[in-house]
């Protein structure tokens, strides 16, 4: 069993990487928070039945975590679009402060606003995104909206002005 949690551990780190990214502002808060899922994700392995798929199971456990952990306190990113801001990929200097400019739009969101953009930015689909946050699909499209409408005004203010 250990052997297997640690591949599972290995291929999809990136998911515990990109909830901490999210979640924590600093690199040390982030390694914190990161040891702390993955001690969870191996309490919790032993009762993992496949009945969902492991990245669910992980997402749903790593963002558990890291809205219990810090909710007293106040990842690469895939490419995507928020209806108007373009999410990069490349590794150009430009393409790196984007990212980060998004990064600290999304921490400025709630936590459940965090937990469902940061599904939404890895390509989970509505229906997999309610199954990990407990909302009805309806609700995470409702939600998704508003939470595009939000960052795109935080990203470009001098388009919202009057």
């Amino acid at each position: 069993m250990e052997q297997q949690f640690i591949r599972t551990i290995s291929e999809h780190q990136a998911i515990i990487h990109r909830v901490c990214r999210v979640y924590r502002d600093t690199p040390e808060d982030r390694e914190d928070l990161f040891q702390e899922v993955i001690y969870q994700l191996w309490k919790a392995f032993p009762s993992f039945r496949e009945q969902s798929r492991i990245t669910t199971w992980m997402y749903r456990i790593a963002l558990s975590t890291a809205m219990a952990k810090y909710r007293k306190k106040s990842a690469a990113v895939r490419t995507t679009t928020l209806d108007g801001v373009e999410v990069p990929t490349s590794t150009s200097p430009q393409a790196h402060y984007k990212q980060e400019l998004l990064h600290r739009a999304i921490a400025t969101l709630s936590d459940a606003e965090k937990a469902v953009i940061t599904l939404y930015l890895d390509d989970y689909h509505y229906e997999e995104i309610a199954h990990i946050t407990g909302m009805t699909a309806n609700h995470v499209g409702v939600k998704l909206n508003r939470i595009k409408q939000k960052l795109i005004h935080q990203l470009n203010p001098q388009d919202h002005e009057t």
